[in-house]
């Protein structure tokens, strides 16, 4: 299946990284035909208790989420009876374990620090601006702190943290460059850290890091730090001036055209231009980096310092940015011209779709969907610091995030920092679990609930968690005075319960629950659909039953031979680092597409890094 096929093909990629193997770059250069060849061999009866297994454990995940049972699993029952556990000394003085030290000890760390994150800087300062969330404070502050958090990574001997399959999907060389983080070797821990990652300054903001759900520590308690690391590593190789642009040494003549400026279609652009062929990256906004510059809000990651400042990177670098460009839309370039133009073409234009909420009201002003909220206000405030008052104000009203997630999040803090009245979250879905509900065992990522930065502002604004669960909106009611806004959002409670006949959970309205809630502005929040259909009208190419570009993972091609999908436009809304490693997965495709038995970018990476330089010392043996 799909998931096997992921795990080996991921094996093979690693096995050929670490040992260059002729064998295995034969293998993913042919992949679609060479996966067919693996058997899977396992005892019948094995399979058939592992298949009643999993169908148990899928049922079982769910009813627990969706009622948020609170447990003494079994995770808590290990760290209680860990030895990592805070120490009891005589006279019952309970002695913490420290978080930072000068100099720490790698032997035992994981059992004698305890974790602590680089956070956020204090939530009512930063209520006042738009400067990034989280703190940035100076290199000899931080080095205690991250020298002792590194030193908790446990040099597992199968480190599940970069396994692609369950933790980092662009398989981070995780454990190497917290051990050279450790050592203070920080110019290494770059190196290392560039040879899988485009642009770590963007998912060491904005990625969930599933690396840390997965860590083999979190099984019995706090997992390392590893996104604090990772951010702080980058950060310091811009500051200390260790990146610089690395042009290619020579063209090879051949020239493509990524369509999308997110992450996906950068990091493909990025390593294209390592391998020497000329790019022309096309975006339809006025900016390049798609969701990153747009999507995610400043406070997230700062436009001009973080994201504008790697595309200054990649454009002296060689890449061609064309902005304002919608590809295929009337007035704008034509796709067809582009492939006659070109040898070969990405497509990154990401899931920009918008899923809908169809009740009645849903065509009154102040109703729009979250993306139309956080772009505009993103543009206001990059082209007049908001004094063009081109944006969605949120200012004095009473806001409603319908949809939670980390875009509701952003437009809980937006609205925040606008000054509106009130904020409120609506989620459809139960409560999450304090901790991992039975069939979400590690190293699957936790569904547990979370405070994020929004929810904290909003407590410590106003006093409470914005977020209301087991909502179900029904209405949006207008004013009496015929302006055609909206004035209140009618919603009914829901349960969750258990279908007898096919075991999944659905949700039931509860009687007597019907509420209606003051709203002069509600954004939409409830996550994307897919990719607009624009690029299939022109081209014709196949897409799959959730109108996602079909490119099957691990080749990226489409129907139309040349033309290549990468990122949420194929695989659907997902992560920023899914992103960056579809991108590069197609990069690599493209590159053999071009150069067959020439190309010089593996299955998942191309050496040239664009940081520091390509020759990172070696390890000291352990």
């Amino acid at each position: 299946d799909s998931e096997d096929s992921e795990i080996v093909m991921g094996l093979v990629g690693e096995h050929l990284a670490r040992t260059g193997s002729t064998v295995a770059a034969d293998i993913l250069s042919n992949w679609k035909t060479a996966k067919g060849k693996f058997v899977k061999v396992y005892p019948r009866d094995y399979k058939k208790v592992m298949e009643a297994n999993k169908a148990k454990d899928v049922m079982n995940a769910e009813e627990a989420t969706l009622k948020a049972q609170k447990i003494d699993d079994a995770f808590a029952q290990l760290k209680q009876m860990s030895s990592a556990a805070d120490r009891v000394l005589e006279n019952n003085v309970v002695v913490s374990r420290p978080t930072q030290l000068d100099k720490p000890s790698k032997v035992r760390g994981f059992v004698e620090y305890e974790r602590e994150a680089l956070g956020y800087r204090d939530a009512t300062t930063r209520l006042k601006d738009w400067k990034e969330v989280h703190r940035h404070d100076p290199a000899d502050v931080t080095k205690p702190l991250l020298s002792t958090q590194s030193a908790r990574c446990m040099d597992c001997g199968t480190p599940f943290c970069h396994q692609t399959n369950t933790g980092c999907p662009l398989g981070n060389k995780i454990p190497e460059w917290n051990e050279l983080v450790h050592q203070g070797r920080w110019k290494d821990a770059l190196d290392r850290l560039h040879e899988t990652n485009n642009f770590p300054e963007f998912t060491g903001r904005v990625c969930p890091a599933p690396c840390e759900g997965s860590c083999t520590l979190g099984i019995i308690e706090n997992p390392v730090a590893i996104k604090s690391i990772e951010c702080t590593i980058v950060d310091r190789g811009f500051s200390e001036g260790w990146i610089v642009p690395k042009p290619p040494s020579k063209r090879t003549g051949k020239s493509v055209a990524v369509i999308g400026s997110g992450p996906a279609g950068l990091a493909a652009a990025d390593q294209l231009n390592k391998a020497g062929h000329l790019v022309t990256v096309y975006e339809r906004s006025d900016r390049v980096g798609g969701l990153m510059m747009y999507g995610v809000p400043n406070m997230k990651a700062d436009k001009t310092e973080v994201v504008q400042r790697r595309v200054d990177l990649l454009a002296a670098e060689g890449i061609t940015f064309v902005t304002s460009a919608h590809i295929g839309a009337e007035g704008h370039p034509s796709i067809h011209d582009i492939r006659d133009e070109t040898d070969a073409v990405v497509l990154a234009c990401g899931a920009t779709k918008p899923r809908d909420l169809p009740v009645d009201g849903r065509e009154l002003g102040g109703v729009h969907f979250a993306m139309e909220f956080l772009h505009a206000n993103t543009k206001s405030l990059l082209d007049s610091n908001l004094e063009d008052g081109n944006y969605i104000d949120a200012k004095g009203k009473s806001v409603v995030v319908i949809g939670g997630g980390d875009t509701g999040t952003d437009c809980i803090g937006t609205s925040l920092r606008h000054g509106c009245e009130s904020v409120v979250n609506f989620e459809l879905m139960t409560k999450p679990p304090d901790s991992r509900a039975p069939g979400n065992e590690w190293p699957q990522w936790p569904r547990i609930f979370r405070v994020d930065y929004g929810h904290e502002e909003a407590t410590v604004r106003d006093g409470k968690d914005p977020r209301t669960y087991e909502v179900l909106t029904k209405e949006f009611i207008p004013k009496t005075d015929g302006s055609g806004q909206i004035a209140g959002v009618k919603t009914v409670g829901v349960r969750w319960v258990k279908d007898a006949a096919t075991g999944r959970m659905n949700f039931e309205e509860v009687e007597g629950s019907e509420k209606v809630w003051e709203a002069d502005l509600v954004l939409l929040a409830m996550g994307f659909l897919g990719p607009e259909s624009t690029l299939v009208d022109k081209l014709g190419f196949d897409v799959d039953q959730r109108s996602n570009f079909k490119a099957e993972f691990g080749e990226f091609e489409t129907s139309v031979p040349g033309v290549f999908a990468a990122g949420d436009c194929r695989r659907g809304q997902s992560l920023v680092v899914w992103a960056i490693s579809e991108g590069r997965g197609a990069a690599a495709k493209v590159d053999h597409f071009l150069m067959g038995d020439d190309a010089t970018l593996g299955a998942f990476d191309a050496t040239g890094t664009g940081a520091a330089d390509n020759n990172p010392k070696p390890l000291p043996a352990r």
